[in-house]
């Protein structure tokens, strides 16, 4: 399959003919609240566009799937109470019609394979242009693939073996829960917030592809980052 901002469908798009002439339903499973506004605020005046709403973790995404369906999910790959990737995979069983574009500030090899290995008919990253949303949905709702530029380059690269890319703040971090200290401690040491260290942490955890954290301490000294 050709790797490129539009690959080639892998359905027949005439099954979808009916679908152009009516408004794409739009939804968005993030846990950052200033990331669902400025997406909404991005399509709220688009003509063939409906916004259905917001979940900020899986369980809410699953609760409201119950009573309604969109056409499209932008799914955030890094959620509270569930990997995006995991529920991707769970919402495209359950529902085949959906479709799912991954959204993430990540742009690694691994992360964006897993998420069309899972399902997904796209992936965005959370820099994306208002163009690249319309043309990512509009795409997807077509029975094609869609992957924003930075992201398609990131898939044609062989990454076996490369490090993540890490932040100057993530490395130290990184550094600090390898010396066994808390949340707590690490945010005091930094001068930062709990919150804020929590988040790296994640972030750390999805880019190491860590289960956990002895995993992803043992998986960054292997790499000789620390």
């Amino acid at each position: 399959m050709e790797i490129g901002r539009k690959l080639i469908s892998r359905r027949h798009t005439g099954e979808f003919a009916d679908r152009r002439c009516m408004k794409t339903k739009v939804f968005i499973v993030d846990d950052h609240y200033m990331v669902i506004e400025g997406i909404r605020s991005l399509l709220q005046h688009e003509s063939n566009i409906e916004w259905m709403g917001h979940a900020m973790n899986a369980a809410t995404c699953v609760n409201f799937l119950k009573q309604q369906i969109p056409d499209v999910i932008l799914m955030d790959i890094n959620i509270p109470d569930k990997s995006g990737i995991d529920l991707c995979k769970e919402v495209r069983e359950k529902y085949p019609s959906v479709f799912i574009v991954g959204l993430s500030t990540f742009n690694q090899q691994s992360l964006i394979q897993k998420m069309l290995d899972n399902g997904a008919s796209g992936y965005l990253l959370k820099n994306a242009t208002q163009e690249e949303l319309m043309e990512g949905i509009e795409t997807v709702m077509k029975g094609k693939i869609y992957l924003s530029d930075e992201a398609a380059q990131s898939l044609r690269k062989n990454t076996n073996g490369d490090l993540p890319v890490l932040t100057r703040r993530e490395k130290e971090v990184l550094e600090l829960i390898a010396e066994g200290l808390t949340n707590a401690e690490i945010a005091k040491r930094l001068f930062i917030s709990v919150t804020t260290v929590d988040t790296h942490r994640k972030n750390l955890l999805a880019k190491f592809e860590a289960k956990n954290i002895a995993a992803l301490v043992r998986s960054a000294m292997q790499r000789h980052l620390i």
